[in-house]
């Protein structure tokens, strides 16, 4: 009975810090009251604080002010805790929405990546809410979709969009097979579609019939189709998200109609499918000319959203950075690692023989590409934050919080950042009646920092940020400290930690070292 006793109270130590919460997740309370935070809303309204937040279950019931900064808070100002009920104190700290990734795959088999480790990271960096646009199946991410909606998994509430014709028998070649595959989609419980492109009748039957179901889609306009359905065809079929830049260059097009391949390219040499990727950008429209403004123009007057990804090609750019981001060594997998490094074989592996002319030709695409997304935005058009993890050396979690950082190069003021984190995403999914940001009779999705975001998006990353203090001594401050689901609190560190020990276990088997392409001692 005594190891019995000891054996519990270490389980529960180890499943908790001196906040006295556990990665495992703690509520929902009847009653739970978030003490003198700072509220970034997610709706563009600057921070407002101290703030104290009552929730109930799983709804917030209460945003009341209840002081002024550097001005002691009277008890007799705060809502008062009910018998049962529970208090976190986040004096000083700062409070923003759940965080929505808009383009999350939920690991993979080629990557070695189980949702148990992906989930985690997710939550350790604030995500909420993940849209998965394709992945192992409607049925496995439905499966995913019902645990995390009832809190049995530790994991972020997931939305479905199957792959165009995944499940199908064979390959869908008229416009009533198309509709015919939206309407066994919609029946099986999917949110939504995920299009990669396809002949212009089956996209146009397809997108008008999950138009007319009431579901959401997103587009991939990939190279094999786009010559003859770009982002505009999409858009006014009915279309609502369109992933990464592809398909937009398309439809800016003036002086030809199809991108300036080179005579020996083959879609299926990754190296020159993304090479000539990071010229297309310089083939298309000029910056605020007359057709760049008339494509602009029309996709805002559908209410159309671009979900950018920017994070997910930045190695393009500047490979070294990527490959050598700071988090690799102690939460990727080797068998994600692996996956990685280049190869003829794996998708966004595409490092054949990379160097600084592919790179300078991408920063030239990223800075058009970057000047459409930021003058979409100025001009009223919803922009989002997707990741794409899981390629080209990018993790769950910490890239994220890159998209952010790259939406800010963009030219977007951090509160726009945030609302495009939030909001913008919820709004996107049809959801902003429940989520995306912090109202009184909205769910209960949060995230708490240490530090103030807005001045540095870096704070936000698991690993936070690095600053000298006054005795010159280098320390890290930040990383998420409470990620809260439906009113459930997580402890961020402790989720991190869990993914830390997971890669360990994992290196441990094998004797496994992360190196660097090419070298092998």
């Amino acid at each position: 009975m005594k190891k019995t006793l000891i054996a519990l109270i270490a389980l529960l130590l180890s499943n908790s810090n001196s906040w006295g919460q556990s990665a495992s997740g703690d509520g929902p309370y009847n009653q739970l009251i978030i003490r003198g935070v700072m509220l970034i809303n997610g709706n563009g309204a600057p921070p407002q604080g101290p703030v104290d937040i009552v929730v109930e279950g799983n709804v917030i019931k209460k945003i009341q002010v209840v002081g002024y900064p550097g001005v002691p808070i009277k008890d007799e100002n705060r809502p008062k805790l009910k018998a049962g009920g529970k208090e976190l104190d986040c004096t000083d700290m700062f409070l923003m929405p759940g965080f929505i990734d808009m383009h999350g795959h939920i690991g993979g088999k080629a990557q070695g990546a189980e949702p148990n480790y992906v989930f985690r990271l997710w939550m350790a960096h604030g995500v909420t809410t993940v849209r998965e646009p394709s992945g192992r199946g409607v049925d496995f991410t439905l499966d995913l979709k019902q645990k995390s909606a009832h809190n049995e998994i530790v994991a972020p509430r997931i939305l479905a969009y199957t792959r165009f014709g995944q499940g199908n028998d064979g390959p869908i070649t008229s416009p009533e097979m198309a509709r015919e595959w939206v309407r066994n989609n919609a029946k099986k419980g999917a949110d939504g579609v995920k299009f990669f492109g396809a002949e212009p009748e089956i996209m146009d039957a397809a997108l008008q019939e999950n138009k007319k179901l009431g579901l959401r889609s997103a587009c991939h306009h990939a190279q094999m189709n786009v010559a003859r359905w770009n982002v505009l065809h999409s858009a006014r079929a009915g279309l609502t998200s369109m992933e990464h830049w592809y398909g937009l260059p398309e439809a800016l097009f003036e002086d030809r109609t199809v991108q300036a391949y080179p005579l020996d390219y083959n879609y299926n040499n990754e190296q020159d499918r993304f090479e000539e990727a990071g010229r297309l950008w310089k083939q298309a429209a000029e910056p605020y000319s007359e057709h760049w403004n008339a494509v602009m123009d029309e996709l805002l007057a559908l209410d159309f959203t671009i979900d950018p990804t920017f994070n997910i090609y930045e190695a393009s750019r500047d490979l070294q950075r990527a490959r050598r981001a700071e988090w690799h060594e102690e939460y990727t997998l080797p068998s994600l690692w692996e996956f990685y490094q280049p190869s003829k074989v794996s998708h966004g592996s595409y490092w054949h023989d990379w160097g600084t002319e592919q790179e300078v030709a991408w920063k030239e695409n990223y800075r058009l590409w970057m000047t459409f997304v930021n003058e979409y935005k100025n001009r009223g058009g919803r922009v989002t934050a997707g990741s794409d993890s899981g390629f080209i050396f990018q993790l769950y979690g910490f890239a994220y919080i890159r998209e952010l950082e790259l939406l800010r190069e963009a030219g977007f003021h951090p509160l726009e950042i945030i609302k495009s984190a939030t909001l913008n995403g919820a709004e996107a999914l049809g959801m902003d009646d429940k989520i995306g940001s912090v109202s009184v009779g909205k769910l209960a999705d949060f995230v708490v920092v240490g530090e103030n975001p807005l001045k540095n998006l870096k704070v936000l990353y698991g690993t936070g940020a690095i600053r000298l203090t006054e005795a010159n001594e280098v320390v890290r401050v930040g990383g998420v400290k409470y990620t809260i689901k439906d009113g459930i609190i997580y402890d961020a560190p402790a989720l991190l930690k869990e993914v830390k020990d997971m890669v360990a276990a994992e290196k441990q088997k094998t004797g496994y070292q992360i190196k660097q392409p090419g070298i092998n001692e």
